[in-house]
């Protein structure tokens, strides 16, 4: 391992150090890429610097293919799932990879829900076995279902209704698009949940969890011809259903004038301010450059936003950009909380000026440098573990839909100039793109409330 880090951080030295003349490569990554009879796609990568194996599933479907007034499903199958199979009891995951020294968990997103794990490489054929296990036999029952919707429903009241700027970042989800179904935050809502049964879970399930929908993807320490002999034996004979495999197909419109949004929230130690524009998918030529407009925006404390808002006008206690790209639409997020004695006003047209700014003249050399020194660590980082390894890969596969630009989109980032970023500016960050939002304590509701003014109530549905 110490000699595996030395390397790495002798290749980042390198990197880093010729980044300003994009000619930096990134390691290439040797990956082996075959599919099942009954459509299971498996990924394979053999790196044997420790002795440990990063296996991950990931099933192309997330919180945009919830049921119309089911949002969460996706967010509650991610639970689901490390419940009871035909074969094992309910958390046994845990067992199997915690009792030996490894960890597992999952995530859901708009677009995948992913699980995995990291054990010792000489686990590997137990792990293969146990997600062959919950691909081909999970139990779906009242017990289970309703057991992990308790759960779901209490990490909603932790995660948006108790921190400060939770019901904040929810809304910037659901308002910011109008048609797509990404304006269902990946969590759901309590009401919506309440509202399922064991008959719509089962549905769900049976439509999306199967291995056409699935990639398989392992890394780290292993023999190619010994995993493919398990690959075949655990998940080759799992049947590929009759049923029809949906897709989102729905369009989010382009906007065509400025909204304004007021959210009020209970406790609110911070006002908060926020922009979104209508950006297109990751898998869009323009990515790379709303990438790398983020990154000269907001990332560190030399970045524009941070050096104008925070340090020198003292408006702000923070300010961020984020290029929130998604397999269909996305949204570029402006956001700055304002510092205590100023007016959110003051810093909606502070965030103003600094987009402004980067559509009227092209970054800096050194800006731009900056900002691919940063994304190249920040890459390099995400693949010093099998397990970093196997993410980068799956995004690569199943969202952007070519296993390979784990090799190439760094070139891609490296690529991008001054005037990308003045273009994709200009393109995107129009008045007529812009979502406004004010996040403000409940004291300042007015009486009477617009029709933009909103809140979540303590059942997370909109306020009444």
């Amino acid at each position: 391992m110490r000699v595996s880090k030395f390397l790495l951080m002798s290749a980042l030295v390198v990197l880093i150090s010729g980044v300003a003349t994009a000619q930096t490569k990134m390691p290439q990554m040797v990956f082996r890429d075959r599919t099942l009879k009954n459509g299971l796609r498996v990924l394979s990568v053999v790196d044997k610097a420790s002795p440990t194996v990063a296996i991950s599933v990931w099933y192309h479907v997330g919180s945009k293919d919830d049921p119309d007034q089911r949002s969460g499903f996706a967010h509650l199958f991610e639970h689901i799932m490390f419940k009871s199979t035909k074969n094992m009891k309910a958390e046994m995951m845990d067992r199997l990879t915690e009792d030996v020294g490894g960890q597992n968990n999952a995530f859901t997103q708009d677009d995948v829900t992913v699980y995995y794990e990291t054990v010792p490489s000489n686990y590997l054929e137990t792990l293969l076995w146990a997600e062959a296990e919950r691909l081909a036999s999970l139990t779906v029952d009242d017990e289970n279902f309703k057991s992990e919707r308790a759960v779901v429903q209490e990490e909603f009241r932790q995660s948006v209704l108790a921190p400060p700027n939770g019901r904040l970042f929810y809304a910037l989800d659901q308002k910011s698009f109008s048609a797509h179904p990404y304006k269902r935050p990946t969590i759901g809502s309590i009401e919506d949940l309440d509202a399922a049964t064991i008959a719509d879970v089962i549905k769900f399930h049976n439509t999306y969890y199967r291995p056409d929908n699935a990639t398989l993807i392992i890394v780290g320490d292993f023999d190619p011809k010994q995993l493919d002999t398990w690959v075949d034996k655990y998940f080759a004979a799992i049947p590929k259903p009759n049923l029809a495999l949906p897709r989102v197909h729905v369009k989010e419109p382009a906007r065509t004038a400025e909204k304004r949004f007021m959210e009020y929230a209970p406790n609110v130690p911070l006002k908060g301010v926020a922009f979104t524009y209508l950006v297109p998918p990751e898998k869009s030529e323009d990515a790379d450059a709303l990438e790398m407009t983020a990154a000269v925006l907001s990332r560190g404390r030399s970045s524009r936003l941070y050096q104008s808002l925070v340090y020198q006008q003292q408006l702000s206690t923070s300010a961020s950009a984020n290029a929130d790209l998604r397999e269909d639409a996305g949204i570029f997020t402006v956001l700055s909380f304002v510092a205590n004695g100023k007016k959110p006003e003051d810093v909606e047209n502070s965030l103003k000026a600094e987009i402004k700014k980067i559509q009227d003249s092209p970054v800096s050399d050194a800006e731009l440098e900056k900002a691919k020194n940063q994304i190249v660590t920040s890459e390099l980082r995400s693949r010093e573990t099998n397990l970093g390894k196997s993410q980068t890969l799956g995004q690569a596969a199943v969202l952007l839909g070519d296993p390979n630009r784990v090799n190439t989109d760094l070139q891609r980032l490296l690529a991008v100039s001054p005037a990308d970023i003045q273009r994709v500016a200009k393109k995107y960050f129009t008045d007529n793109n812009r979502y406004v939002f004010y996040y403000l304590p409940e004291s300042e509701r007015p009486k009477t409330t617009g029709t933009n003014a909103s809140s979540l109530d303590a059942k997370g549905g909109p306020g009444r």
